[in-house]
């Protein structure tokens, strides 16, 4: 898992005006919480947090005011719907050792059974829990040679020495639907003949 090494400075002014002011400086404003303490509102560089963010459940290493260091998750990430620009990040304090639940990204790989068969994915992303410091960034699952009917189950994905489910061992993963038929020549004019009637 990657350790994304980040500066932030603690922040005193709240609310829109202020939030508009940091991201007009091309930062953004968060805030960290956990482990009891008290929410420590920040102001973080808007171009490496965005960076740091294509990594999902990134470790974050903060240096805060270049006094501390905080070990930090993102928890939720709020973003401009039409720009998609980072309006605010929520970070979770966490400490080496510490175990976490996350959601995994579940990526499929190889081939279905012939037939035109469709993967349809029940979950996208699989709760897991691991150590803060190694959390997997994706889980892959083999679909080679499955048929329509056939299930991935959580139970079935093999995971990472350290990391334990966190969702029930017999929920849906990945299902493969059959593909639908599709209506002959025939039976299209047969239903135009019994339409005009």
């Amino acid at each position: 898992m990657s350790e994304v090494k980040l500066t932030a400075e603690t922040r005193t002014e709240f609310g829109k005006g202020a939030a508009r002011r940091i991201r007009r400086d091309a930062k953004v404003p968060g805030v960290l919480y956990g482990h009891g303490t008290e929410p420590l509102h920040l102001t973080l560089p808007g171009h490496d947090l965005l960076l740091a963010l294509r990594t999902p459940n990134v470790l974050i290493s903060l240096d805060i005011d270049g006094k501390t260091s905080e070990l930090a998750i993102p928890k939720a990430v709020q973003r401009d719907a039409i720009k998609g620009f980072l309006e605010h990040v929520d970070l979770l304090l966490v400490k080496r050792g510490e175990k976490v639940t996350v959601e995994v990204p579940v990526h499929a790989e190889g081939e279905l059974a012939a037939g035109g068969n469709l993967l349809e994915h029940v979950l996208n992303a699989l709760p897991v829990e691991a150590e803060a410091t190694h959390i997997p960034e994706a889980v892959t699952v083999s679909v080679e040679g499955l048929e329509a009917g056939a299930s991935v189950l959580a139970k079935d994905i093999k995971l990472p020495a350290g990391v334990t489910l966190a969702v029930e061992e017999d929920a849906v993963v990945l299902q493969i639907l059959a593909a639908q038929a599709e209506e002959t020549e025939g039976e299209a004019a047969e239903g135009e003949e019994v339409a005009e009637a």
